[in-house]
């Protein structure tokens, strides 16, 4: 029984860990909290009633014995686009404005399939696509999964490899 304890222990160490550095509720709660990084951060210890899975599952619902029995499943751990954007609100709070848009970039990523995400990944090293291929991504983006973020990024990649010569040629 001990070694069980000590493990759920570890388990929700690790997921507040995860937490502290995201997850999340709505953006109409992190909106109305006015997420502060001083009062807020972490978000697992501080605002723990923030925090939900994708199936709305809170943090105290993850446990071991929930996990070990099946009521616990990987989809029930992923990272939500909230729990991303309230992290990236954190970020912003403390100056890291980079880290803040890259959260924000990946807070769109969640809704694409990860197969299509690698997809995008290969077709944007150098010499893998041309011009248009690049735009048809950036269009699928904005439109099918509305990363209009991505979008941008993806476009402005396609001008980049075009001035530096680093598109696929016909």
């Amino acid at each position: 029984m001990t070694d069980n304890k000590m493990l759920e222990d570890i388990v929700r160490e690790v997921l507040k860990s995860m937490a502290g550095a995201p997850q999340a509720a709505a953006p109409a709660t992190a909106a109305k909290a006015g997420l502060c990084p001083e009062r807020d951060y972490p978000l697992a210890s501080k605002r723990p009633e923030l925090l939900k899975t994708p199936t709305g599952k809170s943090l105290a619902d993850i446990t071991l014995d929930k996990i070990l029995n099946g009521e616990v499943k990987s989809e029930d751990v992923r990272i939500t686009p909230e729990t991303l954007r309230m992290q990236a609100e954190i970020a912003d709070g403390v100056g890291r404005y980079q880290f803040a848009n890259n959260l924000r970039r990946a807070a769109e990523l969640v809704a694409i399939p990860d197969a299509r995400v690698l997809e995008i990944y290969n077709a944007m090293r150098p010499y893998r696509s041309t011009k248009q291929e690049l735009l048809a991504i950036a269009e699928e983006l904005e439109v099918k999964y509305n990363a209009k973020i991505n979008a941008a990024f993806v476009r402005e990649a396609a001008e980049v490899y075009e001035r530096r010569n680093r598109l696929r040629a016909d």
